[in-house]
Formats: C-alpha cells, structure tokens, sequence
C-alpha cells in the first residue's frame, strides 16, 4: 500500500512539473516509480517530459512504451504522430496519425486542446495521401497513355482510393439487400435502349409539368416529411420544406390515376416504359422540383434491386449530382441511371428551381425469376409485419 501511495505523490508531482513546463524535475521524479508498475498513462508523462528536455527519438520510445500497453491508446498514437513530423518523418507520422485517426473520439467528445492537433493530423494524412497518388500517377503515366483509348476513369478512381485521396462507396439499402449486384454508380446506358425515346419525350414532358406548375402548384408536397418523434437526422432543414418539392405520377407501385390524368402524354410514356413492378414498394414515378441554392444532403435508397433514372427537364443553371465519387452535371436532354443505394447528394447552384423527372427501373443484372421472387418476398414481409 505504501508503495503504491508513493507512486502515486510521484506521478503527481510529475504532472505538476511538467505543467510548469520543468521536464528535468518531471523525469526525475517518473525516474523513481518501480518499472513494473508502469502504465500507458505514465509512459505519457514520460514522453511529454522528454519532449520538454527536447529529447524526441527517447520520447517516441516512451510513446511505444505505451502502445505495447495499449495499442489503441488514441493520445499516445496522435503524440507520436506529431513527433515524428517534428522530426522530418511525414510518411512515417501520416501512418501514425491515420491510425490516431481512426480512433478519435466523436467531435462533442474532444477536449477542446486536442482540436488543433486532431486538425493538423487529419492535414498530414491528406497531404500524404496527395502525393502518393500523384507519385502513383507518375509512375504508371507511360504505361496508361498506352490505353488512351480506352475508359480509364474506373481505374483512376481506384487509384485514388489506393493512395487514400478518396474512400471507397459501398451499397448501403435501407431496406433489401440483394447479393452479388454490382455497386455501379451510373450505369451504363447500353443496357437501357428505352433511355432514346424517353429523352425524345423531353419537350413534352416539361409542357405537362409547367403547366402542372402554373395551375396547379399547390399540388407540389414537400418530399421530406417525418412526423414529429422520428430521427430527421441530415433532414432537419428540408424536413416538410417546399424547397424541394415533388408530384407523385406512381407512388409505392400504385398509379396515380389523378395526376396521371393531368399529364397525358407523360403517363402514356411510362406506361410504354419497363418500370419497376413491385405491389407497395415500386414504382414511384415523381416531378422533383428543388429550389435555387437548395443542395439535398447525402443519402441512400431503399433497396437496390431497382435503379433510379433521371431525366433533367427545367435547368436554369449549374446542377450537380453526385453518386460515390462520381459527380456529374444534369444536361437538357440526357438521362442516366444509377444506383441510388450508393451514397448520393445534388445541388441546384442556380439562382431559379430545378426540376426532373424521377422513376424507378428493375436492376439489368437480376433475372426474371428473381424480380417475381423479390416482389413476393417483400410482399410477404410487410404482411408479416402489419400491426407494426
């Protein structure tokens, strides 16, 4: 008991010292407690004392002291890290810090002084991880000019995921996830031919919604509308806002007859359309009309089974839609699918409302068999759970 008693006035009396910025009389001090009951926490003085002495290759030797303690000590990885850039080290300390990193706390949780220093690692990271993709590039520069003819922008990406410039972006349903589809942020249109007539149909497509606009506006509910007690979460400021707005032509696999009924030629086109086919889930079919200067956070879909098709009709302005690492402008007259259970964001740049076209089509890579089994499966499950 006595021993322990001593430590701990000595360990103490460390910290005090070391708050007066005295290292010597701090090592002093730590120089006395018994080696073998040290701790990660004391190792830390230790090195803050060394540090003080300016002593910086014994001070990292205390600092590994404590991570053979404690391998995910967060304060002994960002220390470290920071003494190693002090050294000239930068590879070796944005090794460090990556780690720090990954352990940091949430930013309510951070003690105020670590801010700074918690900033300057997520710095060293970055700047390492642009330089070895541009080392990267480099190296291969010769050998990919060879396949200049060839789409490279896959590869590019993933070379920037390898140097750690940017992360990798998985599929992540709300609702259904079906194996062994291919995470594809935009696919390819070969694989929608129908894509031609429905861009074909812009002109008229956007007469129906301007006139649905000029008599019927009143008719455009906010798309974000959780009642009070659920999680808005990213949606608190659209959360039942007009600043983005829609028109439901489908909604949940149930046509609209109404609204159909006042966009004929619009409702004769989807119905010509391999829409998705899913009784209480899909299709939903909307005009999606977001305000100037209205960006919609980051989301995922529900299941990615089916994909989205945009269809741009109303551009005042720049517009742009971002899919995992993939950010594109909306052009007049060009639609795309993706796969909305990828991470995805759009901002309207612009100084007037954007406006598009929104529906749902099955998956290409799932086969007839699956896409009536899927829809029964899911059927059976929101029986299954109706008196939820």
């Amino acid at each position: 008991m006595t021993a322990a008693l001593g430590s701990s006035d000595l360990i103490a009396g460390a910290k005090a010292a070391i708050q007066r910025r005295d290292g010597r009389a701090a090592l002093a001090l730590l120089d006395r407690i018994d080696p073998r009951t040290l701790t990660a926490d004391t190792l830390l003085d230790r090195a803050l004392a060394l540090r003080l002495l300016g002593d910086m290759e014994a001070a990292i030797g205390a600092l590994d002291g404590a991570l053979v303690l404690e391998p995910l000590n967060f304060l002994a990885l960002l220390s470290k890290g920071a003494l190693l850039e002090r050294l000239g080290r930068g590879k070796a300390a944005a090794a460090v810090y990556k780690n720090a990193l990954a352990l940091a706390p949430p930013a309510d949780q951070l003690p105020p002084s670590l801010a700074a220093p918690l900033a300057r690692a997520r710095e060293a990271v970055g700047s390492h991880a642009l330089a070895l993709a541009a080392h990267l590039r480099a190296a291969i520069a010769d050998l990919r000019d060879g396949f200049a003819a060839e789409t490279l922008d896959r590869f590019d990406e993933g070379l920037e995921i390898y140097a750690g410039v940017k992360r990798p972006f998985v599929q992540e349903p709300l609702l259904l996830h079906y194996p062994r589809l291919p995470a594809i942020p935009f696919h390819d249109r070969a694989l929608f031919p129908w894509l031609a007539e429905l861009e074909a149909a812009t002109e008229e497509i956007q007469e129906e919604l301007n006139a649905l606009r000029a008599r019927r506006i009143e008719d455009f509910a906010p798309y974000i509308a959780f009642p009070p007690g659920v999680p808005v979460n990213q949606w608190q400021e659209l959360n039942f806002s007009p600043r983005w707005s829609t028109f439901f032509l489908w909604r949940d696999g149930a046509r609209q007859d109404g609204a159909c009924a006042l966009c004929p030629r619009t409702a004769a086109l989807l119905d010509r359309l391999p829409l998705a086919d899913q009784p209480d889930f899909a299709p939903t079919v909307v005009f999606s009309v977001l305000e100037a200067r209205t960006r919609i956070p980051p989301h995922t879909g529900s299941s990615n089974t089916r994909l989205i098709v945009h269809l741009p009709l109303v551009l005042p302005g720049p517009a742009r839609f971002r899919v995992g690492n993939v950010t594109r402008p909306w052009r007049m007259g060009e639609a795309w699918v993706f796969d909305d259970t990828i991470e995805h964001e759009a901002w309207n740049d612009a100084d007037a409302p954007r406006s598009i076209l929104i529906l749902d089509v099955w998956n290409p890579f799932l086969s007839e068999a699956e896409r009536a089994l899927v829809s029964a499966m899911m059927t059976a499950r929101k029986a299954f759970e109706i008196d939820i």
